[in-house]
């Protein structure tokens, strides 16, 4: 047999890129449904939505009493109150359910039991110490965008949202043949001449760790048949084939011989040093990967070549723990008294990382699996202001964030619908979205926190939604609005409507849920209120917040209020009846520079598809006329 000649090699990136684009369809992945409880380490092929609330009901974060909470007014250390057991306190344990006509709880070292009843030196506010039904998950909410790789906290979350089945991409079988006269199994007693086999070995934890199942077959000899026999046979039995040793230009290296005479050679030797001589090929559609036999240059091989076709199969991403500095969006407080982890979301914006912090409960495990790293906030240290620049450790690697588009702003489900698809159209491209309303989005796009704001403000003189509040925040500057999409907001009842509500006046003997301060929602309900001479303080409920649409549906569908103000999508996920109250537009605020991303454009392709459009269809109660408009704001 002729010596195997290079006569070229080609860069890794190059190599890497013709061998993927040769392969196309054939490492395209497929489908499973396995239990949640046996997911670890495999990734979604779909959205996973929850199927119940957590938690189900109003419970009590702390030991203590259940207070009604107008009861309390006036107490303090100077006018100590007592209330009276089962009338107005019952004890409570964390996590007891809280039920009518209690709605706040006190801590039990902030009472002293007596003869009379229970001593406080405190007024509670409503909702004080009570977890509400649906803070952590809320029923038809995405728990996981596909192409997630499921974390221990991910089947935590899901098991918790009622979901025990997921479906997953398939593992692909993975062969192993190690060649070579001269090599022996470990447990063999070596002789003068013999190697020891391990690279098989350390192949297949590679295989293990990136999603596939490794099948190691015995030792081949450096005989061409035979060889070629064994990789027909691997063929037959996986997805991938790994053939180790034999792929250099010796006399005896007949890997390329065997993989030119069965299949198609795309490239033979890569500029890497260690790990030039490998085979990179294609043999009865499968792909074929020949690897040199050096343990050094065979472990940079599989790295940079078989990882990315395992992980064609298995829609996995690359993801490591890395350390970075961010800026913070938001003002973080802590006690003197602990060492916090505080998880955050983390993205590029311009030239810096900004790190948005999530909630920070120890029952809000969804935050785990939103979040893509945490910062420490250490004991002895009262927290850090909005601005400042602190450590994050990440749970995915920094090229992950740099694909990331930061969207902070106002909540809608149309956006969880973009963040999935965007993660099934290009390897790594995310969005990351947290809501705080339109208002403090429009700020923290200000600050250069954020690429996009979703936004829903009405100006109340013109009628005309968002323009007018971009103009006031960024004078002198050019803007861009990109129309998203028309919503119907209304008013979300129980199924029923058992209170007979037909509009905004009849709120006033109704229990109110709203939505937080700078809110798009509540900036309309305010508007509503003034119109129909109604102030604030005839809606019971009013001050009671809840961060998103679906947590006010939820609430309402767990008899906590009776109404709120919210989307049509969001009644309908959750199985209410809507009052319609009008249209309004739901747009994107960003800079112009923000349109030139690959990622935004990534954005704008899936908001103005088809494919979207029919996901809305299905949410019901949007229109898209002007969707993916894009107009430019001058604000003098």
């Amino acid at each position: 047999m002729k010596r195997n000649l290079y006569l070229t090699t080609r860069p890794v990136e190059e190599a890497r890129a013709v061998y993927l684009e040769a392969l196309g369809d054939v490492a395209r992945p497929h489908s499973e449904t396995v239990r949640v409880i046996d997911a670890l380490d495999r990734v979604t092929s779909e959205a996973i939505y929850a199927k119940y609330s957590s938690p189900l009901y109003n419970s009590a974060a702390m030991d203590g009493i259940a207070v009604i909470s107008s009861k309390t007014a006036g107490a303090s250390e100077a006018s100590l109150l007592t209330l009276k057991a089962g009338e107005d306190y019952v004890i409570v344990d964390t996590g007891d359910p809280i039920k009518k006509p209690f709605d706040a709880v006190i801590m039990a070292e902030d009472t002293q039991e007596t003869e009379g009843g229970m001593v406080i030196r405190a007024a509670a506010p409503a909702w004080q110490h009570v977890r509400p039904v649906g803070e952590d998950i809320v029923a038809g909410e995405m728990i996981l965008t596909r192409c997630h790789r499921i974390r221990p906290i991910d089947i935590g979350v899901l098991l918790s949202g009622g979901v025990t089945e997921i479906s997953v991409y398939a593992q692909p079988r993975v062969g192993i043949i190690p060649t070579g006269t001269e090599i022996i199994e470990p447990y063999e007693d070596p002789q003068e001449g013999d190697i020891i086999e391990s690279n098989s070995r350390m192949f297949e934890a590679m295989v293990r760790e990136q999603g596939g199942i490794p099948c190691r077959y015995d030792i081949v000899p450096d005989e061409y048949e035979t060889i070629k026999k064994s990789v027909l046979k691997a063929l037959d039995d996986n997805d991938i084939v790994i053939v180790n040793a034999g792929s250099s230009a010796g006399t005896e290296d007949y890997t390329v011989h065997i993989l030119r005479e069965i299949g198609e050679v795309f490239v033979h030797g890569v500029a890497m040093k260690p790990g030039k001589p490998v085979i990179l090929a294609k043999a009865y559609g499968k792909p074929v990967i020949g690897i040199p036999g050096y343990p050094v240059s065979a472990y940079l091989a599989v790295e940079n070549f078989v990882y990315p076709v395992i992980r064609r199969f298995t829609g996995l991403s690359e993801s490591g723990e890395r350390n970075i500095e961010a800026v913070l969006s938001r003002r973080l407080v802590s006690s003197l008294k602990h060492r916090e982890y505080v998880r955050v979301r983390v993205g590029r914006v311009g030239d810096r990382y900004v790190c948005a912090p999530l909630a920070r409960g120890a029952g809000a495990a969804m935050s785990m699996v939103r979040a893509d790293g945490f910062c420490v906030i250490p004991q002895e240290t009262e927290g850090y202001e909005a601005g400042e620049t602190v450590a994050v450790t990440l749970f995915c690697s920094p090229e992950e964030i740099d694909r990331t588009v930061v969207c902070i702003g106002s909540h809608d489900m149309l956006l969880d619908v973009i963040s999935d698809m965007m993660s099934g159209e290009s390897e790594g491209v995310r969005l990351s979205s947290t809501h705080i309303g339109s208002l403090g989005g429009l700020i923290a796009l200000k600050r250069g926190e954020a690429h996009i704001t979703p936004t829903h403000l009405l100006d109340e003189e013109t009628g005309i939604y968002n323009e007018s509040y971009i103009r006031s925040l960024f004078p002198g500057e050019e803007m861009v609005l990109v129309k998203g999409v028309g919503r119907i907001q209304g008013i979300m009842v129980a199924p029923g409507n058992p209170l007979g509500i037909k509009s905004v006046e009849d709120l006033v003997r109704a229990r109110y849920v709203n939505r937080q301060r700078g809110a798009g929602t509540r900036v309309l309900f305010d508007y509503k209120l003034k119109q129909a001479g109604i102030s604030p303080e005839e809606i019971d409920g009013y001050d009671a917040e809840a961060a998103t649409h679906m947590a006010v549906a939820a609430q309402i569908a767990g008899g906590e209020a009776d109404c709120g103000m919210g989307v049509y999508s969001a009644a309908h996920a959750m199985g209410l009846d809507f009052i319609p109250v009008g249209e309004e537009e739901y747009d994107f605020a960003m800079r112009p520079e923000t349109l030139e991303m690959p990622e935004m454009k990534s954005f704008l392709r899936i908001l103005t598809s088809n494919e979207f459009k029919a996901e809305l269809e299905k949410l019901g109660g949007y229109s898209t006329d002007k969707t993916g408009e894009i107009r430019r704001i001058f604000a003098e």
